[in-house]
């Protein structure tokens, strides 16, 4: 049996992190990665939670590489028959903050510098109160944490997790999808006729994508999410 929850996610502190870089302006796009939600909503450590898989404490406290392990993590999750949508925004708000510096290079070996060059930078981040929404499909009943952290400062945000009633499997059909999407995670089984880009690291995602394939409807018939959605690499 498929289960989909609806998850919103409402933001208790600024969220960043650096969407794209614009000269000397750092941009959060109101939009959540997958992958980043994955963590954030600890699916990939059973130890807390017991949903899906085993972490072995890894990125508990220390890491010795800064190299993420996305497929090897997220594998385990399609094993599980858990996939999780990137999140949008369903009402938000942007805040700019400005930070500066100066070349403290003096501090590491006292020696007469004739440079002292401040420099500085702004950061469009996402202001609290602003709420996502995602989608988690899975095979089994699942039980989420009520507050995670997400973003570069590690930001506080709350969970309502809804599981909404069986959804109807429709096959080879022509639908579009609202939603951001993870091309990689749509393409192999759906063929995607035309979409938006949203340029974000590690994989650029989709919008207003329409779709021919296999898709859930759900009750109320105003949204389709496609089936057969899973974490690929290649």
């Amino acid at each position: 049996m498929t289960i989909i929850y609806r998850c919103q996610l409402e933001l208790h502190d600024n969220l960043y992190f650096a969407t794209r870089e614009i000269g000397r302006l750092y941009e959060t796009e109101p939009v959540i990665h997958n992958y980043a939600l994955c963590y954030a909503l600890g699916l990939v450590d059973s130890d807390r939670h017991g949903t899906c898989v085993d972490s072995e404490s890894e990125y508990r406290y220390f890491c010795s590489t800064q190299v993420p392990s996305y497929e090897a993590h997220l594998t385990r999750l399609n094993e599980a028959g858990i996939y999780v949508t990137p999140a949008r925004a369903l009402r938000h708000a942007a805040v700019l903050h400005t930070w500066k510096y100066a070349d403290n290079r003096y501090h590491v070996e006292m020696k007469k510098t004739q440079k002292n060059i401040p420099s500085f930078g702004r950061a469009k981040e996402i202001a609290p109160e602003s709420q996502f929404e995602c989608f988690i499909i899975a095979q089994k009943a699942l039980s989420l944490p009520r507050w995670i952290r997400l973003g570069k400062w590690s930001s506080k945000a709350s969970v309502v997790l809804q599981q909404l009633p069986e959804p109807q499997l429709k096959r080879a059909s022509n639908f579009t999808v609202p939603l951001p999407l993870n091309p990689l995670d749509v393409m192999f089984g759906h063929r995607v006729l035309s979409f938006d880009t949203i340029n974000m690291p590690p994989v650029s995602l989709i919008q207003n994508s329409r779709l021919y394939g296999d898709c859930y409807v759900m009750a109320e018939g105003s949204l389709c999410l496609p089936a057969q959605m899973e974490y690929r690499f290649r």
